[in-house]
């Protein structure tokens, strides 16, 4: 994996180091013997390639030294402005200078390879870590998964009971519409001119001057029963009465209606007519 930095870095630096070399002989040997302009440019060489050594020492043991490495820079600094001096004094100026940034981009290789170094993770730490971010990717999608189908759901039953109420309040208003018609039948003919005469006609007098009781025909010869009659043999005085429904009315907490009473006097098996026991239970409710 350390090819993949190294060896564009180690390519630069040899490239950029023959050039400068090349341009300080040719440049120099002009003004100088040609073996003092070799010296001199071996010497902005060697000094770059002495840094570099010492700064790879210093990595592979986890350390740094910013002096070193402020050493270094000003080494390719020198390469680029010998290369760049040269390249203005030429008359094909634009050749010279395309490749005088040659020794910055060799030392920016290198400060790459050395990030790589100092973040590069072992393979069971890399593996480890892609096992955990498949684990997160898994988790997260069956989680969005599961609420999509509780989306879904949710929708389906909102849908479902949204239906289930038109239907009633559709049922609610037919039955709505039509007791209100039952009911404008029954008021007009309650308010009709011969509704009184034919109610009298079948009930007791509710009018004055209205046409008397109609009374049913009779067959045969018939003695009035009185009221007493309609009771049992062993009927209870209105002393009792009024006790036994004062205790069925107080059997529960809260009392119980006249309804309610009524219906458990009479599966008690006791008996009396409406008209006494509901005026026992005035009694004992007032």
């Amino acid at each position: 994996m350390n090819a993949k930095t190294v060896l564009p870095a180690v390519g630069m630096t040899a490239v950029s180091m023959v050039l400068t070399l090349a341009v300080v002989v040719m440049w120099l040997g002009v003004a100088m013997p040609w073996p003092l302009a070799l010296v001199v440019g071996l010497g902005i060489d060697g000094g770059w390639l002495a840094t570099l050594a010492y700064e790879r020492r210093l990595a592979a043991q986890g350390d740094h030294s910013n002096p070193v490495t402020a050493v270094g820079w000003s080494f390719g600094l020198i390469a680029t402005g010998v290369l760049i001096a040269h390249a203005l004094t030429e008359e094909s100026a634009g050749a010279w200078l395309a490749v005088a940034w040659l020794p910055i981009a060799a030392k920016a290789l290198w400060l790459v390879h050395g990030l790589w170094e100092r973040t590069a993770l072992t393979g069971e730490a890399l593996d480890a870590i892609q096992g955990i971010q498949q684990e997160a990717r898994d988790e997260a999608a069956v989680a969005r998964a599961r609420l999509r189908a509780e989306a879904s759901t949710e929708e389906t039953r909102l849908t479902a009971v949204t239906q289930a109420g038109a239907r009633v309040a559709h049922v609610q208003a037919r039955t709505a519409d039509t007791l209100s018609r039952a009911w404008a039948t029954l008021d007009s003919a309650r308010e009709g001119e011969d509704t009184g005469r034919a109610l009298t006609s079948v009930t007791t007098r509710v009018t004055p001057g209205v046409t008397p009781r109609w009374e049913l025909p009779v067959w045969g010869p018939t003695e009035p029963v009185s009221a007493f009659a309609l009771e049992s043999a062993g009927a209870l005085t209105d002393e009792a009465l009024d006790a036994l429904v004062d205790k069925i009315r107080h059997s529960e907490t809260p009392a119980l209606s006249y309804r309610e009473m009524a219906s458990r006097f009479r599966t008690a098996g006791h008996s009396a007519s409406e008209v006494r026991l509901r005026a026992a239970w005035k009694r004992v409710a007032a």
